[in-house]
C-alpha cells in the first residue's frame, strides 16, 4: 500500500514537471506534423495516379514507412522523457532534504524507490501506449494500414522507456541531477549509435564493427529492443531500401527482450541497494 500511495504522488509530480509538459508539447506539434505530412502525402499519390502517372510502388508501401517512423519517433520521444522526467528523482530530493521529512517515518528507503519507479513507470508506459495507438489511428484513417503484430511493437517501444528509466533511477542514487543526466543521455546516444554500427557491419559482413555493435547493446539494450521493434513492425513485402535509421536491416534475437527485461529489473535493484546504504 505505502508503494501504490508514493507511486500516486510520483504521478502527480511527474505531470507538472516542465519537462514532461514541454515533451508533452512536442508529442502534440508532432502528432499534428506527422498528419499533415501523411495526408499531404496521400493527396500527392492519388493527385498523380489521376494524372495518368504511375507509381513503382503501392502506397500500402510509403504508409508502412511512415507508420514505422512514427513509432520510431515515440520511441526517441519516450527515451528522453524518461531521462529527464527521473533524472533528479533521487539525487534532487536528497539536496532539498525532501527524504528527512519521509524517511524517518514508517516507511522503509526501498518503499520509497520503488514507489516512485512505479509511479515513474505507470506516466511512461500510458504515454507510450497513447501515442503508438495515435501513430496506428493516423495510419489507418488516412494510410488504411496497420501492421500486423501492433501491439508486440508497441509493448516493445514501452519497455525501451522502461529501461532508460530504471537506469536513470540508478544513476540517480549516487550522482547529481546534471551529472546523472548527461551520463544517461550519453549513454542512450551511444547505443543509438552503436545499432547503426552493427547494422552497417552486418551489410558489409564485417565481424569487428558487428561485435562492436552487440557489445554497445548489451551495455544499454535500449538501441536492441527498438530494432527488435523496427522488424515487428516492418511489412511483410519488401522494402526496395531500407529507410535507416529508424528501421532495421539486422534483427536482434528474441533472448534479447529477456535480456533487456532482466536488465531493467537488476538497475531497479541496484538503486535499491546503493539507496540503503547512502547516508542522507
Amino acid at each position: 500500500m505505502k508503494v501504490l500511495l508514493l507511486a500516486r504522488f510520483t504521478f502527480r509530480e511527474a505531470r507538472r514537471k516542465r519537462t514532461v509538459l514541454g515533451v508533452l508539447l512536442l508529442s502534440a506539434l508532432f502528432l499534428a506534423l506527422y498528419t499533415f505530412g501523411f495526408s499531404s502525402l496521400r493527396n500527392n499519390y492519388e493527385s498523380r495516379l489521376a494524372t495518368g502517372a504511375r507509381s513503382p510502388l503501392d502506397f500500402e508501401v510509403f504508409a508502412s514507412v511512415l507508420v514505422l517512423l512514427g513509432f520510431y519517433t515515440v520511441n526517441f520521444l519516450g527515451g528522453i522523457m524518461a531521462i529527464f522526467a527521473s533524472v533528479g528523482s533521487i539525487a534532487s530530493e536528497i539536496d532539498a532534504g525532501t527524504l528527512h521529512a519521509v524517511v524517518p517515518k514508517p516507511v522503509r528507503r526501498w518503499q520509497v524507490l520503488l514507489g516512485k519507479w512505479v509511479g515513474y513507470a505507470a506516466m511512461l508506459a500510458s504515454y507510450s501506449v497513447l501515442m503508438c495507438l495515435a501513430v496506428l489511428l493516423i495510419g489507418r484513417t488516412i494510410g488504411n494500414y496497420t501492421p500486423s503484430h501492433w501491439a508486440a511493437g508497441t509493448g516493445l517501444v514501452a519497455l525501451v522507456s522502461l529501461m532508460l528509466l530504471s537506469v536513470t533511477m540508478f544513476g540517480s542514487t549516487f550522482l547529481s541531477a546534471m551529472t546523472n543526466g548527461i551520463v544517461v543521455f550519453m549513454l542512450y546516444g551511444v547505443a543509438l549509435m552503436g545499432g547503426v554500427v552493427e547494422q552497417v557491419g552486418s551489410f558489409l559482413h564485417n565481424d569487428t564493427l558487428t561485435r562492436i555493435g552487440i557489445g554497445t547493446s548489451l551495455v544499454l539494450p535500449s538501441e536492441a529492443a527498438w530494432r527488435l521493434a523496427s522488424s515487428t513492425l516492418q511489412p511483410a513485402f519488401d522494402l526496395p531500401v531500407t529507410p535507416l535509421p529508424f528501421a532495421s536491416s539486422s534483427t536482434p534475437s528474441a533472448a534479447m527482450i529477456g535480456y533487456a527485461l532482466v536488465y531493467s529489473v537488476a538497475a531497479v535493484v541496484l538503486a535499491i541497494v546503493v539507496f540503503e546504504r547512502r547516508d542522507l
